[in-house]
């Protein structure tokens, strides 16, 4: 939503990047830009493939925090039927029952904001890749299969695309738990902000979202198979 709010005045005349500016050029805009222009470099002048490179290279980065979110995650399906007892035996005194999820909480060391992380974390670095995407003329004016980077997707696949891949990330992820009718809807709603936000933004920024929702995928998929966390494990 932060990023559908950016004015058509910047769309169209964004301000050139300058490595030497502040902060946010310096640290972030700049660094993406750079990395957008030396992968391109390397496969053939391709920003659509350096798109899918510098998306690799910042999913590794926030692998950890990524794990550290499915862990959270798992944790606290495996408390989800206590949670439901507290809530069920408490439903008359809101603090008492506030009180004893807490204990729950700090009994089996879950930290219900934990698989939030991961999101503050990137949303920075999002905002930063629009901007690296709109002020370097080089993305925004190449064009890879069907489509111009820097306008939206006049197919609708891609938002399209990115729509389902955040629905069947969330979904292996365990954040549509039937025990929790919140999360349970927020697994319809995302993927419905997703759609209507792509359609709206550049296709490179589509293109990074269903790029990294393929790669959180198969990266869930194999650390869900070869990490278990059975109940007596989630105080670890």
């Amino acid at each position: 939503m932060v990023l559908s709010g950016c004015n058509n005045n910047f769309v169209q005349n964004p301000t050139p990047i300058d490595p030497q500016g502040g902060f946010w050029d310096r640290y972030f805009v700049f660094p993406l830009s750079w990395l957008l222009d030396t992968a391109a470099e390397y496969l053939g002048g391709s920003y659509g493939l350096s798109i899918l490179f510098t998306t690799i290279i910042i999913r590794l980065a926030v692998l950890p925090l990524m794990v550290k979110q499915l862990r959270s995650s798992r944790a606290m399906q495996i408390i989800q039927p206590e949670l439901q007892k507290i809530k069920e035996k408490y439903k008359d005194n809101q603090q008492k029952a506030q009180e004893e999820t807490m204990k729950l909480f700090q009994k089996h060391n879950v930290n219900p904001l934990a698989g939030c992380l991961p999101l503050f974390v990137q949303m920075p670095i999002l905002i930063a890749f629009y901007q690296a995407i709109m002020r370097n003329e080089s993305v925004r004016t190449h064009d890879f299969l069907w489509m111009s980077l820097g306008n939206p997707d006049p197919l609708y696949v891609l938002p399209i695309a990115a729509a389902i891949t955040t629905f069947l990330q969330s979904k292996l992820m365990g954040t549509g738990m039937p025990q929790n009718p919140q999360m349970q809807m927020m697994l319809y709603i995302m993927p419905a902000m997703i759609l209507f936000i792509a359609i709206t933004l550049p296709s490179a920024l589509s293109l990074y979202w269903v790029f990294g929702n393929i790669f959180t995928i198969i990266q869930t998929f194999f650390i869900k198979g070869n990490t278990p966390v059975p109940t007596q494990e989630v105080k670890k």
